[in-house]
């Protein structure tokens, strides 16, 4: 699915605009929307939404991160720096979240033509023309050493500046990127780090917890040399997706919107005792 502008051709767009980190407040509110889309959004099959979202100083952990051998003291050094800890509904490691890195979601219909890699190729192609002006560059591969890697790890000269993820409910698929516009992307790095450190990961063998080295990790905005801003990054986006119509939740979608939240919040009480 690497020719997003086919697959979006005959659909219609609609946008949600929760780039004001006070409108949710909470992360966890981000992803029990998405997931509320997903159940709108896969009863059809000619409509997409988009969803910018933005949340300050907040680290978003996976579950296995949850199971780390000290992580009450791992989520208390995060707290202490200031950080809000919430624990996503999906798979994928902890990632930093501040107001400098940008989200948006893709959500899609679970169609036949979108199989296992198809969201992960069909946001990497669009977030390469996003950006086509500043760089030739961008490339999708796991870096060794970055927080949260993957095999759709986004990078330019081998250093990561964006991460996708992938969802399913209800046959709609939530297609995540965050991507870290400007300021320290090795700054954030070390965070993480340093809560693996703080939640001795390396004492774990369960699970391989990724041995996070700062230098692999930049902002965009650091590799391109121009100083970009979230803003800027979803003017590309609406650029990009030409007509396209602002509806935020509504109607029966909150109803689903309160279960979702109840479900989330359920989690992190449960996970983060």
């Amino acid at each position: 699915m690497k020719d997003w502008k086919q697959f979006f051709s005959d659909k219609k767009i609609r946008v949600i605009d929760h780039s004001d980190p006070e409108t949710l407040g909470t992360a966890i509110a981000s992803f029990a929307v998405d997931d509320t889309l997903c159940e709108s959004v896969g009863r059809s099959s000619d409509q997409v939404a988009c969803r910018f979202w933005v949340h300050d100083n907040t680290v978003v952990l996976g579950i296995i991160d949850s199971r780390l051998p000290a992580v009450d003291d791992a989520v208390m050094f995060l707290q202490e720096k200031g950080f809000d800890v919430v624990v996503r509904n999906s798979g994928g490691l902890a990632v930093v979240l501040d107001r400098d890195v940008l989200n948006f979601s893709f959500v899609v219909p679970d169609l036949p033509e979108m199989g296992i890699h198809s969201g992960y190729e069909l946001m990497t192609a669009f977030v390469k023309d996003m950006y086509a002006d500043l760089t030739d560059g961008i490339e999708a591969f796991e870096v060794v050493g970055s927080y949260c890697p993957g095999e759709y790890d986004l990078s330019i000269g081998g250093k990561k500046f964006a991460g996708i993820s992938q969802r399913r409910v209800k046959k709609g698929i939530a297609v995540q990127i965050y991507i870290c516009v400007r300021e320290s992307g090795s700054a954030r790095a070390e965070l993480v780090r340093d809560f693996y450190r703080v939640g001795r990961s390396i004492d774990d063998e369960r699970f391989d917890y990724p041995a996070v080295e700062p230098d692999t990790m930049r902002s965009l905005s650091e590799l391109v040399g121009v100083e970009l801003t979230v803003e800027d990054s979803i003017h590309r986006v609406l650029r990009l997706l030409g007509d396209v119509e602002y509806v935020d939740l509504a109607g029966d979608e909150l109803a689903v919107f309160e279960k979702r939240m109840t479900q989330m919040i359920e989690r992190n009480q449960k996970t983060l005792k």
